[in-house]
């Protein structure tokens, strides 16, 4: 499978340009940022693996997240396509206090899929969350998964790339958010199947379960 036009920047350049930011902001990686990946089950393997890094010397667009995290959006080959922003300074209420949301995407950004690689990497089955950590979480204890960046961003392109499995797992958040994002994935895909989680997102039921937890829900999908 190949991943999409709509994960591709408007041109070599840029894709070039943005591929050296996210090397840059890889290095910059802080002690307090790889802590709070710690905080969320992300492992240093995960983070190496996912280009994950900290805003520094940022690239034209990018300097309104300086000391942000910055989530890469791969190809399958491990090049930067797009980035995400991910605020780590422990505000109370981002919105309300400083006018910007936890997570940043750059201006005019199209809904992009978050982790091809996983695509290239699954057999028969794949596995779809609503949000980047939480595939990161399922990609880290062996299931391939990608991401849609919240829970109305699925759009009708999305379902080409992942056409070719015969079981689509989704991981809605249990709230009515999430449930909308696991009917709006199932009603696009005959052969996806909604993942019923109860105590909380994928990472909020790895850090309480462990991995046994998540391939629990599976197998519970299963009957």
């Amino acid at each position: 499978m190949s991943e999409r036009e709509p994960l591709r920047p408007s041109s070599d350049s840029q894709r070039m340009a943005l591929d050296e930011a996210v090397s840059r902001y890889q290095a910059a990686l802080t002690s307090d940022a790889a802590a709070f990946l710690l905080r969320r089950g992300i492992s240093r393997e995960t983070a190496v693996t996912n280009r994950l890094g900290v805003v520094s010397d940022p690239m034209p667009g990018h300097g309104q997240y300086e000391g942000w995290l910055a989530i890469p959006y791969l190809r399958h080959d491990g090049q930067a396509v797009s980035v995400r922003f991910r605020c780590i300074a422990g505000h109370e209420d981002c919105r309300r206090d400083y006018g910007h949301g936890k997570y940043m995407s750059l201006e005019d950004e199209p809904s992009r899929v978050f982790y091809i690689p996983a695509i290239h990497s699954a057999d028969d089955e794949i596995h779809v969350a609503e949000g980047e950590f939480d595939a990161m979480i399922l990609n880290q204890v062996g299931l391939p998964a990608v991401a849609i960046p919240g829970a109305s961003g699925w759009q009708g392109h999305h379902r080409r790339m992942l056409a070719g499995f015969s079981r689509v797992w989704v991981w809605g958040d249990p709230d009515d958010a999430g449930a909308k994002f696991v009917a709006r994935v199932s009603r696009a895909m005959r052969q996806a199947r909604g993942v019923q989680l109860s105590i909380g997102d994928v990472t909020e039921t790895y850090l309480a379960e462990g991995t046994a937890g998540l391939y629990a829900l599976i197998e519970r999908g299963q009957e």
